[in-house]
């Protein structure tokens, strides 16, 4: 029987898996752990309730702040769900299992959510906020905004641990939150994909070349929010 027509019958996540994934395990170990493939599938559910509980929040928030402010501090929100192999990597590099419960217990980063706000004082402003409701439990926070890394990166990076609740039971699940600005996310769309091209390195040029272009896009940001704070906010009741 041709095996790819078996695989239309499947799935879509188990057929993803046969086609795309065979060098995690083989056929004959994933037919003897479709229990395994199961609960995974459940887990990676709960982490996507999970993004859609911090993107209701997080759009709560906008949408508050454009009735008291008449605008609104977030200009996008993009939300992506960790891939299998990016997980078996990540887990085998720091040494865990690939096990369900090693998942969970030992990756911060599975669900993640990014938030593009206008301004810079926009990101505390929506991060103190978030962090003020009381069933958000706020487990690592890195600014890297006001301390950015050597290579110029700037964005608020948190990692937060939110309730989902199911039909019979509650669960916490951690999420991994970046807020940055426009320009901050920019520059690091770019950088990404100027680093990682295949078969080339940047040099030393070029990779000052790209710091440089992070403290311009960071002195715009300090330009643009000095610009806004110039205008009066319109407080509406």
């Amino acid at each position: 029987m041709d095996e790819h027509k078996v695989y239309q019958d499947l799935p879509e996540e188990e057929r993803h898996f046969r086609e795309n994934f065979a060098d995690i395990m083989s056929l004959e170990i994933f037919n003897q752990s479709r229990t395994w493939m199961q609960e995974y599938n459940k887990l990676m559910s709960y982490y996507r309730c999970a993004m859609m509980e911090v993107e209701t929040k997080l759009n709560v928030l906008n949408e508050e702040y454009s009735l008291r402010y008449d605008r609104n501090p977030i200009n996008d929100i993009k939300s992506r769900l960790k891939k299998m192999p990016s997980i078996k990597e990540k887990l085998e590099r720091r040494g865990h299992p690939f096990t369900i419960e090693s998942v969970e217990e030992n990756l911060n980063d599975v669900a993640g959510v990014r938030v593009i706000c206008n301004f810079q004082e926009d990101v505390y402003t929506l991060v103190n906020a978030l962090l003020k409701q009381d069933d958000i439990i706020l487990l690592e926070k890195k600014d890297y905004i006001k301390h950015p890394k050597p290579n110029g990166y700037r964005s608020m990076h948190l990692i937060i641990s939110v309730p989902i609740f199911l039909a019979k039971e509650k669960r916490r699940m951690k999420v991994e939150l970046q807020l940055r600005t426009i320009a901050m996310d920019f520059w690091a769309t770019l950088e990404h994909q100027l680093n990682y091209k295949k078969d080339f390195e940047l040099t030393d040029e070029m990779r000052n070349e790209l710091y440089l272009c992070a403290e311009f896009s960071a002195q715009l940001d300090e330009r643009m929010d000095r610009l806004r704070s110039m205008i009066p906010e319109t407080h509406i009741v």
